[in-house]
């Protein structure tokens, strides 16, 4: 049986994807390979429309975990002082990378799924204390999108940097690379540019790659990184077969219309799923209008838990994702990434409603 992936990220894959991940075997040291890089890198710069004068997109192997450490790591001063902003598992995991690398960071918390206060952040920036703000765009743990470009304009207003964790809506979501303060963004090939896992990339102002800042690790150093890739090369071992299944993607991206194309597809794939849920009595945790394109979350069913709900889908080759934490117990969640077809879909409307009406 092929399952349909509805978790938010990895994602279903295109053929296509999939025979670019095998294609070839090519070594890291020859041109071939090369040629491959210098292609995905171009190609993530022009999702957006990125100026490559003004703008590096950086490839670093692992997960989107592993670019925001990259990011936070390689770009914050040793004298940074960061508002982390927080209402959920991903904007705590940022203030988590913060502690364990020793840079000085303080909380700006709302309860998981409730909107950032962006006038406790523009008081907060007003006090001149803090150097940098990091933020998550879409916080996974509810689907809640943040309001980025808000945000990014209250860094720009009072001279403060912004470290974005874009990792589950670059490709989908709007971004706002035209604000002054926007210094770099994390993301990963396997959410919503439907590649495989295995390859992470930050997106970065060169200025920012420019700054003399000390090394604080080895294999996630993103100058060292932009460094080896301008010139060809590499410092370590890439993840090939990820950059080759990116290669494809990206262009299967282009094809099919682009980010704002693929946010329109999300949006109708999300609308349909909420629309059986709503027949079935199954309120949305978030409202549409403050939930982003890639993932929506639900309230559990009355007398049927995530487990039942979740072994029910899967037998009828769809794998759905639970809540976090807290809320493991209150909602599930299901995401619209992915090569999913209108008969797909259908497929799902009929699945949800056989295991939650019965």
């Amino acid at each position: 049986m092929r399952f349909i992936l509805l978790n938010p990220g990895p994602v279903s894959l295109s053929e296509g994807v999939r025979r670019a991940a095998t294609r070839v075997d090519l070594c890291h040291r020859e041109p071939e390979y090369f040629e491959v890089q210098d292609q995905v890198i171009e190609g993530l710069l022009d999702v957006y429309g990125c100026d490559s004068g003004q703008w590096a997109a950086v490839l670093t192997g692992g997960s989107g975990t592993s670019a925001l450490e990259a990011m936070m790591t390689s770009l914050l001063p040793a004298e940074a002082h960061v508002l982390v902003a927080e209402n959920g598992v991903y904007g705590e995991r940022l203030s988590r990378i913060a502690a364990v690398y020793g840079i000085r960071s303080q909380a700006l918390r709302a309860q998981w799924g409730e909107p950032i206060n962006l006038d406790a952040l523009d008081a907060q920036l007003a006090t001149g204390e803090f150097t940098h703000v990091a933020a998550v765009h879409h916080e996974t743990t509810t689907g809640r999108l943040n309001p980025v470009a808000e945000i990014a304009a209250a860094c720009s207003k009072h001279g403060v940097s912004l470290l974005l964790d874009a990792v589950s809506s670059f490709g989908a979501e709007a971004i706002p690379f035209e604000e002054p303060s926007l210094m770099a963004m994390a993301a990963t090939a396997n959410k919503c540019l439907h590649g495989i896992p295995g390859l992470a990339m930050v997106l970065c102002r060169r200025e920012a790659l420019q700054q003399e800042i000390e090394p604080r690790g080895l294999s996630l150093h993103l100058p060292g990184w932009a460094e080896h890739q301008a010139r060809q090369s590499t410092p370590f071992t890439p993840a090939v077969n990820a950059v080759l299944a990116l290669a494809q993607a990206l262009a299967e991206l282009r094809q099919q219309g682009g980010w704002r194309a693929r946010r329109a597809r999300y949006m109708e794939l999300a609308a349909r799923v909420a629309d059986t849920c709503r027949e079935l009595g199954i309120a949305e945790w978030i409202p549409a209008g403050e939930s982003s394109c890639v993932l929506r979350s639900y309230h559990l069913p009355v007398d049927l838990g995530y487990d039942e709900l979740h072994d029910g889908l899967k037998q009828q080759g769809f794998i759905i994702y639970a809540g976090q934490g807290d809320l493991a117990s209150k909602l599930f969640r299901i995401s619209t990434m992915g090569e999913i077809s209108d008969r797909d879909m259908a497929r799902l409307e009929q699945a949800l409603k056989t295991v939650i009406a019965g």
